[in-house]
């Protein structure tokens, strides 16, 4: 597994030292920095609580099966 991400990554370095395109360039870089960046800073303050408090309640035991939930929520599904 190791060496096949290895390989992988040796495929795009020699793809990238010919690339002429700036418009792939760009989008690359753009990636990069995304993955940079943590997922939590992006979500909204409500979405941040909603998971914090669901944490809070996990940590509580206050919790539902999964059969629980599909039972309450059968007629959606």
């Amino acid at each position: 597994m190791a060496i096949d991400i290895q390989n992988k990554k040796i495929e795009l370095i020699q793809w990238l030292s010919t690339l002429e395109d700036a418009a792939i360039i760009d989008k690359i870089m753009a990636l990069r920095d995304d993955e940079r960046n943590d997922w939590w800073n992006k979500i909204s303050e409500e979405e941040q609580e909603s998971i914090e408090t669901g944490i809070r309640d996990a940590d509580q035991g206050k919790l539902n099966s999964h059969t629980q939930v599909r039972k309450n929520y059968e007629k959606w599904l």
